[in-house]
């Protein structure tokens, strides 16, 4: 016969249960961690970026000081106390912050992606005369003469070893056209609401 007393019997009690208002040290520590390399970031971004963040005097000045220390042990320190910075800012600050370092990272991804279109570009014009045509069809203000001697000297580099002075220059004239259709594109016409 089971003990009533020993609750074998289904007998639940919330008498020894306690509850916990706040987060559990485990989640705390976590939180720390995650600021913690949130200030590894900013230390590791260049200056004038980490400048232009929304966010207190001291926590700035600290990371700016940590990006100028080169001793390892000096800089270890050092980026523990940007930790202990980051941990006095509140949930609003650091989701600016993170906004803003996302924001770097996408933009920097889709800079570099534009980038390398203009390298692979080069490199059909280099290949194909077609790619000349289709290129002139897209921005007729180029001056052919120059493209195309342009794209001479730079076969002629690439055949004889040469610094590939007319090949940067090749890419250096594509990267302006591009911007200069970007400059020049009309703006998105905003839609009217029917009524």
């Amino acid at each position: 016969m089971p003990n009533a007393n020993r609750g074998a019997v289904g007998f639940q009690s919330t008498e020894f249960e306690q509850e916990y208002e706040r987060p559990s040290k485990s989640q705390l520590k976590r939180e720390m961690t995650a600021r913690q390399k949130l200030g590894a970031i900013l230390v590791g971004e260049a200056r004038d970026r980490v400048k232009r963040i929304q966010m207190p005097e001291d926590v700035r000045d600290a990371i700016l000081e940590c990006q100028q220390i080169t001793d390892h042990e000096g800089r270890r320190r050092q980026l523990q106390y940007v930790g202990k910075k980051m941990r006095t800012l509140d949930e609003d600050e650091i989701a600016i912050i993170q906004t803003t370092i996302d924001s770097w990272n996408g933009a920097s991804k889709a800079e570099t992606a534009a980038l390398h279109a203009l390298e692979r570009q080069r490199d059909k014009l280099l290949a194909d005369d077609g790619a000349l045509t289709a290129l002139l069809a897209r921005y007729p203000q180029i001056d052919v003469q120059q493209l195309r001697t342009m794209i001479r000297n730079a076969r002629k580099e690439q055949a004889e070893n040469k610094p590939p002075k007319a090949y940067r220059e090749i890419y250096q004239l594509l990267k302006t056209l591009q911007a200069q259709s970007r400059a020049n594109a009309p703006a998105e016409p905003e839609e009217d609401e029917e009524e």
